[in-house]
């Protein structure tokens, strides 16, 4: 048989098996078996559901999904193929975002409901801890008391995930969720249902069958891949030249100061900014643009250089999506 060969892990594909109205089951599913509340969600409405006209008009758009369930409590998901720069700021900021959205001016503090922001990574985050899920709440540190009804921020990193076909009989929710985000596109139809078939699995595996046998879904999937892989060499491409061009430059500033500190102090400078400088003409040269001298970089502060990197990047994604029109 052959294999679907559709990633649940393709954002397009996660949005399109999550987020639509007909597909609840399985999104409460995952969401139960990643929260495990105490009283488990029956119910949820889908706040922004898959629409693809929207999602052919804007490419670029990090999708997520934005429920809410019979208590009105909050929750967004997204799925992350990659580690993006300043991604837990990002979560952090939505998330609190989302808790303040929903009070009006004059509106009690009482009325406000809780917020759980989900992002999945394929990959990892880090490269010390083996930890697959991460959850951060507003907790004293000193005596455990977490604040309630406030916002929380739960972050998988799927790449730690080790779990085999022959462990899925006893493993957890959650865990066969995770085996399934990774691994569907390896199975044909008829194998997915027999390994999975209860009823939001079942929800899931018939949408990504879909996906695999509609033309206008295939196709969206498949530039969808496309962008993703371009996206991924330009940073790949853009860190190695940041990487080489970081550890000359702090290797020649570390010298200068003539010290063990301040080798090792430029040296982190230099990588910091290296890294930066790469990007910015790695990003010039793609868009045929006139490269910044050394001179004019040298002369932004850290968080300038950080701006100027992300609105290239933004451009080169801009001009990715274009080109597929």
């Amino acid at each position: 048989m052959v294999p679907l060969g559709i990633r649940p892990t393709n954002d397009f594909a996660f949005l399109r098996t999550f987020g639509s109205p007909e597909n609840k089951v399985a999104l409460m599913s995952l969401l139960n078996a990643i929260l495990k509340l105490p009283d488990p969600i029956t119910d949820v409405q889908i706040e922004n559901p898959y629409n693809y006209q929207e999602f052919l008009e804007d490419k670029l758009s990090i999708l997520d999904i934005r429920a809410t369930d019979l208590r009105g409590w909050i929750f967004n998901v997204e799925m992350q193929v990659s580690v993006v720069a300043d991604l837990t700021q990002r979560l952090a900021y939505y998330a609190c975002d989302l808790y303040a959205d929903q009070l009006r001016c004059g509106d009690p503090y009482r009325e406000l409901k809780p917020v759980f922001t989900i992002c999945l990574i394929e990959g990892k985050m880090s490269s010390g801890e083996t930890k697959v899920h991460h959850e951060f709440r507003f907790t004293d540190l000193e005596s455990g008391r977490t604040l309630q009804n406030t916002p929380e921020i739960h972050i998988l990193e799927l790449g730690w995930y080790n779990l085999s076909e022959s462990d899925l009989a006893s493993a957890s929710e959650l865990e066969r969720w995770i085996f399934w985000l990774l691994h569907a596109h390896e199975y044909d139809f008829e194998s997915l249902q027999r390994l999975f078939p209860q009823a939001p699995f079942v929800q899931a595996t018939d949408t990504i069958d879909r996906i695999a046998k509609i033309t206008k879904d295939k196709d969206m999937y498949d530039a969808r891949e496309k962008l993703l892989r371009d996206k991924r060499w330009i940073i790949q491409s853009s860190i190695k030249q940041g990487l080489e061009q970081g550890l000359e430059q702090g290797l020649e500033q570390g010298r200068r100061e003539g010290r063990e500190e301040g080798q090792q102090l430029g040296l982190k400078i230099g990588v910091d900014l290296g890294l930066l400088f790469g990007q910015i003409k790695s990003f010039q040269k793609l868009l045929g643009l006139e490269q910044t001298t050394q001179e004019e970089l040298m002369a932004m502060d850290l968080a300038e250089l950080k701006v100027f990197a992300s609105d290239l990047e933004n451009q080169v994604l801009r001009n990715l999506r274009d080109s597929k029109q």
